[in-house]
């Protein structure tokens, strides 16, 4: 493997996850936070809009899985074994580069999979619990 495709490599990666992770967000927490401020007419509206919406919500847990699994495999790809940049300064400075970036867009699919998961699966039974 040639050592200039790794930073792409990796992009892919960290940008699919991103990706996946957002779908989290879009099935699952976006509707749930827009009912909890009184805004169902939206989410009617955006439901009828974008039908797809209702078959995400239907397989949250495939949704929440695949999302999941896309990041272990990112942050596996970040964070192997033997991973290292080329001694080139110019080839290094750009590894170095993307490998920031990579981790930046890693830990925000993190921190937007958290948030969808504790909307999906946490709020109400925290909402019941609390009797609100």
């Amino acid at each position: 493997m040639n050592e200039h495709t790794t930073p792409v490599k990796e992009s892919g990666v960290t940008l699919l996850t991103l990706f996946a992770s957002s779908g989290t967000l879009v099935c699952c927490a976006l509707p749930i936070m827009l009912v909890s401020f009184g805004l169902g007419a939206s989410v009617a509206a955006m439901t009828s809009s974008f039908p797809f919406l209702i078959t995400l919500s239907q397989h949250k847990i495939w949704v929440f899985t695949f999302s999941a699994l896309m990041l272990a495999l990112s942050g596996w790809v970040l964070h192997r074994p033997g991973r290292a940049c080329p001694t080139d300064p110019e080839l290094g400075r750009l590894c170095e580069k993307a490998r920031r970036w990579n981790l930046r867009i890693y830990w925000t699919s993190v921190i937007i999979l958290t948030i969808g998961f504790l909307a999906a699966y946490v709020a109400l039974p925290v909402r019941i619990w609390l009797g609100i």
